[in-house]
């Protein structure tokens, strides 16, 4: 049976890693958001339908930031723990957007195409944390 300091570390990891997927999970929404405004943006929807993804895209590039801050807290709080393996998610290009200021299909296309990588990221963010929480689970008990 652990010690107390041990599954306190457990649980502080734990917490952190259960903070990083609640962001990770609101960005992911965002991104699917912006990433459906986006295809209605391809088919012509308007300077109204852009701002509105560029919103989306906003708000999920805010809250990969967050997410970002927890699992950074996330992997600190996971080298108190034995057992555990190494936890790293490369976040340099995490979620970075060009600015376009055309409006046309070629542009379109290529923020789509960087709202579907972001959100392949995120899913593997995603991924990776909950396998380390299942690890962390298997060990406080």
């Amino acid at each position: 049976m652990p010690n107390v300091d041990y599954r306190r570390e457990i649980r502080e990891a734990m917490q952190a890693g259960q903070e990083a997927l609640n962001y990770l999970n609101q960005a992911k929404d965002c991104l699917n958001s912006a990433g459906n405004w986006g295809i209605v943006d391809m088919l012509g929807g308007g300077m109204l339908t852009t701002l509105i993804k560029r919103s989306k895209m906003k708000d999920a590039d805010a809250l990969v930031q967050q997410a970002r801050s927890a699992m950074k807290r996330f992997q600190k709080e996971l080298m108190d723990v034995d057992n555990i393996p190494e936890f790293r998610i490369e976040t340099g290009d995490f979620l970075t957007f060009a600015d376009y200021f055309f409006d046309g299909i070629v542009a379109d296309w290529l923020v789509q195409s960087k709202i579907n990588d972001a959100k392949r990221q995120v899913d593997n963010a995603i991924v990776k944390v909950n396998y380390i929480m299942g690890q962390l689970k298997s060990l406080f008990i």
